[in-house]
């Protein structure tokens, strides 16, 4: 019963030590990054070109 749980142990502490790396190509997470950049900044432009559009929330009288 011993060898056993040693077994079971050993064979624990083995897979414990796996690691899964997963490596991206510098050139895509570069091109990936400055994509968002730019969607994020025509966002900020099309605020800009209309103030308070996208910030104005309807009131409602109580």
């Amino acid at each position: 019963m011993e060898k056993n749980i040693l077994v079971l142990l050993l064979a624990g502490v083995l897979t414990a030590c796996v690691t899964i790396n997963i490596y991206f190509p510098a050139a895509a997470a570069q091109e990936a990054a400055d994509q968002i950049i730019d969607d994020v900044w025509k966002i900020k432009e099309g605020d800009a070109k209309a103030p308070g559009a996208a910030s104005e929330t309807p009131t409602q009288d109580k």
